[in-house]
């Protein structure tokens, strides 16, 4: 208690709990939310053959959980699209990680420790979107729990909710990709922080808001930046959902997986890894072969 009172936890908190995220952790959201579309099968053909929609697919990445929060509260799905500087920021790091000559913006901002920075800065971003879901809903539905856990979920992780959507603007329909049935770390920490979050706004959980945002962003940011160095495509709470599951349901959670484990060779990968890293080095390999 004594080390706590030393650190003044509740104002570092607190001063961190109102830092502003425009630009530079904005910016960081973008790049890697882009990044992961450039890693999507037929990103980069789609950005040659149809400039706009490679440009509709990125905003959907940058600001999918805007769209999707704002249809579930009855609001336009368009009223994101008002504010002016964070569209051109966005087009203009997706035009950079398109477009920019010899692939040098992406060589920078896909450089690993380049890339853990930006990814850490993602994941404030993350955590802050969580806590204003849960907050503008609890405004809307003042005891309406599940809903502020739903806004709060969406806002956190609505890009991977409308991932299937975005398919169909690239020209592709993948609905094992679906990310309620292959649900991935973000995904998830997005839908336990909601509860949180929901637990907090409405007195159940005796924690500042202000001390809850500082730790489940550094939860957040150490999980997924390790993940990232590791190239790791586990989960934190695989362990702990693998026996609530097998206690409650009567089998462990994703034992799909371990049927994956056993299958072929030649069995196609899971969605949740060619999402992302091995969709990577998928492109990685074409672009050597190009050379």
């Amino acid at each position: 208690m004594e080390v706590l009172a030393a650190l003044n936890l509740g104002d570092i908190a607190q001063v961190f709990s109102k830092m502003g995220m425009f630009p530079v952790f904005d910016v960081a959201y973008y790049i890697v939310s882009i990044l992961y579309l450039k890693y999507e099968p037929g990103s980069v053909e789609v950005s040659r053959r149809s400039p706009v929609a490679s440009w509709l697919c990125a905003m959907l990445y940058c600001f999918g959980s805007y769209i999707l929060a704002d249809i579930l509260l009855g609001s336009s799905p368009i009223d994101y699209f008002q504010h002016n500087s964070h569209i051109l920021l966005a087009s203009a790091v997706w035009y950079l990680v398109f477009y920019c000559p010899l692939n040098l913006f992406y060589k920078c901002v896909a450089f690993l420790p380049v890339k853990l920075v930006l990814v850490a800065l993602k994941e404030v971003v993350r955590t802050r979107k969580i806590a204003a879901g849960v907050h503008h809903a609890h405004h809307a539905y003042h005891h309406g729990l599940f809903i502020m856990v739903i806004v709060g979920y969406v806002k956190g992780s609505g890009v991977a909710l409308i991932s299937n959507f975005e398919q169909l603007l690239r020209g592709v329909w993948r609905p094992d990709t679906n990310e309620i049935l292959n649900m991935s770390f973000p995904t998830k920490a997005s839908l336990y922080g909601a509860i949180l979050f929901t637990l907090q706004e409405s007195l159940w959980l005796p924690v500042a808001k202000s001390t809850l945002i500082l730790i489940f962003t550094l939860f957040m940011v150490t999980s997924k930046v390790v993940m990232t160095a590791r190239h790791s495509h586990g989960s934190p709470f695989a362990l702990i959902e693998s026996w609530v599951c097998h206690l409650l349901f009567g089998s462990p959670l994703g034992g799909s997986e371990e049927d994956h484990h056993h299958a072929p060779a030649a069995a196609p990968s899971s969605p949740l890894k060619t999402k992302e890293e091995l969709s990577e080095g998928a492109r990685k390999r074409k672009a050597k072969k190009a050379e």
